[in-house]
């Protein structure tokens, strides 16, 4: 534990991390009557966090390594403006050990934990031996010192398969992996390493015990400089992919008072044992049995902390800069009070169809949902603004808070279905698939709950997808025209002086040519959509929406494509490029944009189907390139550290009759 510092007021606090968070830092310190300074990278220097803060501080390009993650760079901001203390907010310096001793020895508040605090919770081998001193519960794993191969091989097999590679010093589903069999255990090791190394700058790592279907359930914690611990009650985090959380929500839903309470307490416990200041998550696996075992500890604010604050009526932040600036904590363990339930989903600018490639371009246009009291949008984007392959793909978390976990569950539906965005991909579809979906209505949660109902959550409704095309067909065809072009002749969308109007075009949904052909005679329309048809009867087009059965599509045309959004359904069209010729499968092309991180062959090297090429990396997440068949290399075209395009040429490839002719 650091020594209490004199009571001090911070007037001037620097927020050293950007998006959503930073705008969520503001907000608390405004309301404190605290100025406000945001560093951000060249490329930030427009966006919504740096419109809110007072002041603006430039601190290098792009690269995060150059920029958010340059301590130099950051604390020199710092001292220049003036600043009594810094927030790291979550992610980048946020749990670095030697920017807070940095930050602390020039005099500046660090708002967290001791930098000794997190050396003890950044090594997960540290964090377990510490842990199990504590009495904390334990899944059996190695978090030794020994990291050869042979050696991790060996524990893995004795420990039994299939088990958990996780970095040391991860967070985040970085460095983590699971690996299932003996045979696949040398190309995870290494994938896990590299992520590692790129993350963390360390490839130290540990193997324990995989549970097939835990829940993930992480309990909120803070501590004051006396050493008065309470815990701010329970989240779960089960539903998760590539170990990335997608849904949270406080409390964990069907879990008894008592295992709550035992959590809760073991919570405590681990951040007395390393003299904990500040807000901290202790994480744990919950067991069908109900048994828990510790997973890790955030030595931060989480991403999710905003569901904690919907049920306890608190403000976390606020509750960071009071304790910072040496005040006792607010509440008691007795005095804190839990009401109602709370739900938050991670709006990602990602195509789940695609398995969850980050998504890249310019927002084209947004609208989010009305005001309401039980609603928070968390934000750093704006209308305009440019999603790149820099940083992390969030563009929003949505939040609602309702009398029981039904009413909060429907609530974050009805928020996403009025949610609209145009211009990229987005994870907005398959988050009202995962609420909706039964299981999850019905409380039945674990890591495992995406891959498990993978056909239901990337599943469309074929009525839907026909008011789709529909939609986009009659915005197109009613468009405004000319005098000229409005005149009975030169219309092209199918009147009749009978009273049968009609409407036909042809467009590209994914990989598919979609022939759309839209009849209205009297009263009754039918849609068909290549020979499948659809009977409607209430269809009503005002300007760029059009209704069917009540039911709102918004049509946004755009430069080369035009997306449409019904309430559960987004997509992008565009018109069929019949020029071109189907893939003759000598090329393979980067998936995204992203950098090059690993080239795993040499021209001339035969490989097998389904071997690993390269490696892609984009917003923190890393792609394996396989090959398509058995073959040849014949040449690659970008090595290792290339920045690439989405669609560009990788590599060059025979198939194996080529290569052997």
């Amino acid at each position: 534990m650091r020594n209490s510092p004199e009571r001090k007021k911070i007037e001037k606090l620097l927020i050293a991390n950007r998006g959503e968070i930073a705008c969520r830092i503001i907000h608390t310190a405004k309301k404190l009557n605290i100025e406000t300074a945001v560093i951000c990278s060249d490329i930030d220097s427009n966006s919504l966090a740096a419109s809110l803060a007072d002041k603006v501080l430039v601190v290098g390009p792009a690269a995060a390594s150059e920029s958010y993650l340059n301590q130099k760079a950051v604390l020199e901001a710092a001292k220049n403006w003036g600043a009594d203390a810094i927030h790291p907010g979550y992610g980048f310096l946020s749990e670095n050990s030697s920017f807070a001793d940095l930050v602390e020895q020039s005099g500046i508040v660090f708002i967290g934990p001791s930098a000794s605090a997190m050396v003890s919770m950044a090594s997960k081998s540290e964090a377990k031996r510490l842990m199990e001193k504590a009495g904390v519960p334990l899944l059996k794993g190695y978090h030794g010192v020994d990291q050869s191969d042979e050696v991790l091989r060996q524990e893995a097999e004795d420990i039994g398969y299939p088990v958990m590679l996780k970095a040391a010093a991860g967070g985040g589903g970085k460095g983590m992996r699971v690996v299932e069999n003996a045979a696949s255990f040398q190309e995870v090791l290494e994938s896990a390493r590299r992520e590692s190394l790129k993350a963390f700058d360390d490839q130290v790592m540990l193997v324990e015990k995989y549970l097939p279907a835990p829940r993930h359930v992480e309990v909120q914690i803070f501590f004051d400089w006396a050493g008065n611990g309470v815990y701010l009650f329970d989240r779960d985090c089960s539903v998760q992919r590539r170990h990335q959380k997608v849904v949270e929500e406080a409390p964990a839903p069907g879990l008894t008072e008592e295992i709550q309470r035992r959590m809760g307490e073991a919570a405590v416990a681990a951040g007395q044992a390393i003299g904990y200041v500040g807000a901290g998550t202790v994480e744990f696996l919950l067991n069908t049995d109900g048994s828990f075992y510790f997973m890790e500890m955030n030595t931060r604010l989480q991403v999710e902390h905003p569901v904690t604050e919907m049920i306890t009526g608190q403000d976390l932040v606020e509750w960071q800069i009071r304790i910072a600036e040496g005040a006792p904590l607010p509440l008691s363990q007795k005095e804190l009070e839990k009401n109602g339930h709370s739900l938050e989903v991670r709006l990602y600018a990602e195509d789940p169809a695609r398995d969850f490639l980050p998504a890249t371009g310019v927002i084209s246009h947004l609208t989010w949902p009305q005001s309401r009291p039980w609603l928070r949008i968390e934000t750093g984007i704006s209308e305009g603004d440019e999603v790149s392959s820099w940083y992390d793909p969030m563009i929003a978390k949505l939040v609602v808070w309702g009398h029981n976990r039904k009413e909060a569950c429907n609530r974050l539906i009805e928020v996403l279905e009025q949610t609209r965005i145009s211009g990229l991909e987005t994870n907005r579809d398959f988050l009202i698939r995962i609420l909706a979906q039964s299981e999850f209505q019905n409380e039945q949660l674990d890591t495992g709950f995406i891959e498990r109902h993978n056909s239901e959550l990337f599943a469309q409704n074929k009525r839907e997808r026909a008011c789709a095309l529909a939609a986009v067909t009659l915005c197109q065809s009613l468009k405004p025209k000319t005098q000229a072009e409005d005149s009975i002749w030169n219309q092209s969308n199918g009147w009749r002086s009978n009273g049968v109007r009609q409407w036909y075009q042809t467009w590209q949904w994914d990989d598919e040519h979609c022939e759309v052909n839209v009849i209205q005679n009297g009263d009754g329309w039918t849609v068909t959509i290549n020979e499948q048809q659809y009977s409607m009867t209430d269809i009503a087009v005002h300007g760029s929406m059009v209704t069917f059965d009540g039911k709102n599509f918004f049509v946004s045309p755009e430069d080369q494509k035009v997306t449409v959004t019904g309430p559960r359904l987004t997509q992008s069209l565009s018109r069929p490029d019949y020029s071109t010729t189907e893939d003759d499968g000598h090329d393979l092309t980067a998936p995204m944009n992203g950098r090059v991180v690993a080239v795993l062959v040499n021209s001339g090297q035969t490989v097998t189907n389904g071997d690993p090429l390269l490696v892609l990396e984009a917003m923190k997440m890393e792609q394996t390139i396989r090959a398509p068949h058995d073959g040849t290399i014949d040449q690659i075209l970008h090595p290792e550290g290339n920045l690439v395009e989405e669609g560009v040429t990788l590599l060059t490839f025979q198939d194996e009759l080529e290569a052997t002719a």
